[in-house]
């Protein structure tokens, strides 16, 4: 009987620091910060960018941004490493890949094709 409480709460143990492990963060809300770039054609330019992540279901999420060309909405999944992000618009040149640093933090790049 001894041996089997061992074993139950060692098995108990596990599936808890799995679970732990593997919650996914959640992205819904608004997000605001320094949008740093430098191109051929503009030159280096900063300037405030507002990214509103509106709905997620597990690692899926998708949202909008508002610049001064207008709306665009995009697409994104996290990560297994429930760090990494990547987000794509449809009619989009490129991806945005970025990193949760906080619970209130994230860290985006854009690699353009």
């Amino acid at each position: 009987m001894k041996k089997f409480l061992i074993i139950t709460i060692t098995i108990f143990i596990a599936i808890t620091q799995n679970t732990k492990a593997e919650t996914i963060p959640d992205l819904i809300g608004e997000w605001s910060g320094d949008n740093d770039t430098f191109s051929e054609l503009k030159g280096m330019k900063t300037w405030r960018k507002n990214v509103k992540i509106t709905e997620q279901n597990d690692r899926r999420f998708k949202g909008h941004f508002t610049y001064s060309a207008g709306t665009k909405n995009f697409y994104g999944i996290i990560h297994p490493d429930n760090e990494t992000i990547t987000w794509v618009a449809s009619d989009s040149r490129g991806y945005n890949f970025g990193k949760i640093l906080e619970k209130n933090k994230i860290n985006i790049s854009i690699l353009y094709i």
